[in-house]
Parts: C-alpha cells; sequence; structure tokens
C-alpha cells in the first residue's frame, strides 16, 4: 500500500493576506486533521531566502521582485511562518524551497525518500504557482499524485477550475477534501 503524505504549500501569513481564505482555511484544516487522524504526515512547505537575498537572480521574473518588498521572504520571520490556522503540529517536518516547485532548492525529495513515501497528497495557494510546479515535478519523479482541488486556492478561479478539471486529471487523481478524509 503506498505510503501518503499531505503537502500544505505556501500558506503563509505573506501568502494568505494576499487571496479571500475566509473558505479556504477552515477546509484545509479538515484536510490536516484528517491526515494526522490517518497517520498520514503533514509536511508544511514554504518559500524563503536568506538574508540579502543570494538566491534570487535578477533574471527570475517570479522572485526578482520579492527582494525589494516590504514583506520580507528572508530569514525565520513571521512571513517565513505557516498560518496559524493550520500551523504545523510539534514534530511535523516543514520544508523550505527556493522557488516555485516544492522540490527546487529544498530538501523536500530526500525527506519524502527517507520517510517511504511515495504518494502525495497536494494542497496549497497558488494553484497555478506551487501546485502546478510540484504536481509536475513530483510526477517526473514518478511519484502517486492527489489533488485536494478544494484545498487549493488560486487568484484566478477560472485558472484553477481548468488546471482541477483537464490539466491536473492526466497525471493526479482530483477529489475533495471530503471525499478524501471519508477514504481514509
Amino acid at each position: 500500500m503506498p505510503q501518503q503524505a499531505l503537502l500544505v504549500m505556501d500558506v503563509q501569513q505573506v501568502v494568505t493576506d494576499r487571496f479571500a481564505v475566509d473558505d479556504y482555511l477552515p477546509r484545509l484544516a479538515g484536510a490536516v486533521d484528517a491526515a494526522r487522524a490517518g497517520g498520514i504526515p503533514v509536511i508544511y512547505v514554504v518559500v524563503g531566502f536568506r538574508p540579502g537575498y543570494p538566491e534570487i537572480s535578477p533574471r527570475n521574473k517570479t522572485f526578482a521582485a520579492v527582494a525589494g518588498r516590504a514583506a520580507s521572504l528572508a530569514g525565520d520571520g513571521p512571513t517565513t511562518r505557516v498560518h496559524p490556522g493550520v500551523a504545523p503540529a510539534p514534530g511535523e517536518t516543514v520544508v523550505t524551497k527556493r522557488r516555485v516547485s516544492a522540490f527546487a532548492g529544498s530538501d523536500l525529495d530526500v525527506v519524502l525518500r527517507a520517510g517511504g513515501i511515495d504518494h502525495l497528497v497536494l494542497t496549497g495557494i497558488a494553484t497555478s504557482g506551487v501546485v502546478l510546479s510540484t504536481l509536475r515535478q513530483a510526477a517526473d519523479l514518478d511519484f502517486e499524485l492527489t489533488v485536494l482541488s478544494d484545498a487549493c486556492l488560486d487568484s484566478d478561479p477560472e485558472v484553477h477550475r481548468v488546471l482541477t478539471e483537464k490539466v491536473f486529471p492526466k497525471q493526479a487523481e482530483v477529489t475533495t477534501v471530503d471525499a478524501w478524509a471519508a477514504a481514509l
């Protein structure tokens, strides 16, 4: 039987502040609670950088603007912490990534392989960012994949719909938090 892990990706205060998360966070918390109750590891992925942003190239269109923002993603401050509504429990793993994919610039693959995990359940903000990039890379790494469509969020509802209904099903099972939790 495949060993699952629930990935909670980019659900940091600095990210959630840019989205309407009133309905989203309770759904995501439900997925986290179901995973914990089912003995499934919950792994948190946050984006963060060293002070001075040495990891960010000026050629990287996505992250070059981050280095100049007032809300810093450098160091271990409040902006790099997971939103308190879904915060890690003591002992749960938090992985810091340096790019869009949860694998890029992180030790996520090492953590997963060491834990014997071969099935990833993906959640996070944004569907068109970390979820898409992580799904593509995880598929290439031969992980079995599930996407909890209502535990993913995007600033563009149509992009979210197209990804979860047309793109993701080619590489993953797409379901809801309730359906996934009921099957545990």
